[in-house]
């Protein structure tokens, strides 16, 4: 094998193996969801479920009760202590959780 592909399958494999142990690590602002939003399945919860949900859903929701659009007790308080990208790293963290 030549060393650029060498190289170039290294970093790749790098990269992707990254990419996966970050998602496995709960992000900053993720423990004010879990409170309310388990990471399990297994716990049931009168809140709505969002490990595996698609993050844009998780996205919209949590962007309209920031912006007061969809009406909440908590989570539009909540809502409004996130910028757009924690909101979005949030999502995807909780949609790739499968427990």
């Amino acid at each position: 094998m030549k060393p650029s592909i060498f190289l170039a399958a290294c970093v790749v494999l790098c990269l992707s193996t990254g990419a996966a142990s970050a998602i496995d690590v709960a992000p900053a602002g993720a423990a004010a969801c879990s409170g309310c939003h388990p990471v399990s399945r297994a716990i049931e919860t009168p809140f709505t479920p969002l490990v595996g949900r698609n993050p844009t859903e998780i996205v919209t929701a949590i962007q309209e009760f920031r912006s007061g659009q969809r009406p909440g007790t908590v989570m539009d308080r909540i809502a409004k202590g996130f910028t757009d990208d924690e909101i979005k790293t949030i999502a995807a963290w909780y949609a790739a959780q499968k427990d």
